[in-house]
């Protein structure tokens, strides 16, 4: 049993059953989730925002690596009377599909160097023109912290590559800085985080580098 399946497979939900506070901000500022989009949830894990995405109509499906944590995502949907299409996902071995999704999440999806370059490639290349990869993250600020997340440098993010790794995008927002997240037995308190929306351009689309939702 891995350590995500040791941490899922208590009935408690360990970070809750409600969806993480920026990805509800996202969709309240940015109307970013349509009706019927194809909406994609990696590291998704008990499926607090898969579910979330699915209670706004969209046809969500939850990627993670724990067993423990889909069978979670399922009990979930069923209580809030929506359907979450779960799937058993390495993304080590993973293979994305060209622009097949219209919305990419990643809440709180820590990885490893290497994963975490491929995994910005795969949703760059899976997105749809036009669809939306929405995150939130813990920086490499987060270290003296103790309100959650890794304890090893290399599995937080760099404000700045993070926001370089879409250059070529629309940045329609970025803030990286402290704020308070409560979520579950996991995440609690003060916390450096890193938040963005970003939008795969349309062909031949002037991009807006830097629009004033940047902050840094």
């Amino acid at each position: 049993m891995n350590l995500w399946d040791e941490r899922f497979q208590h009935k408690r939900y360990a970070f809750g059953k409600d969806p993480n506070v920026f990805l509800t901000e996202a969709q309240k500022n940015h109307k970013i989730v349509e009706l019927n989009d194809n909406a994609l949830a990696i590291a998704e894990g008990e499926g607090r925002n898969a579910v979330y995405l699915a209670e706004l109509g969209a046809n969500v499906t939850a990627w993670d690596f724990s067993v423990e944590g889909l069978r979670k995502a399922e009990r979930l949907a069923f209580e809030r009377d929506v359907h979450v299409e779960t799937k058993h996902v390495d993304l080590n071995d993973t293979q994305w599909t060209f622009d097949h999704w219209d919305q990419i999440v990643c809440i709180y999806g820590h990885f490893s160097p290497h994963l975490k370059a491929k995994t910005i490639d795969g949703v760059k290349k899976a997105l749809k023109p036009g669809g939306h990869f929405i995150s939130e993250v813990y920086s490499i600020y987060q270290l003296p912290y103790n309100s959650g997340g890794p304890k090893s440098e290399d599995m937080l993010y760099d404000p700045i590559k993070l926001l370089e790794a879409f250059h070529d995008w629309k940045i329609k927002h970025f803030y990286t800085g402290e704020t308070i997240r409560n979520e579950g037995d996991y995440h609690h308190g003060l916390a450096h985080v890193i938040q963005m929306i970003v939008q795969k351009p349309f062909k031949n689309e002037p991009l807006t580098l830097y629009p004033s939702g940047y902050k840094m």
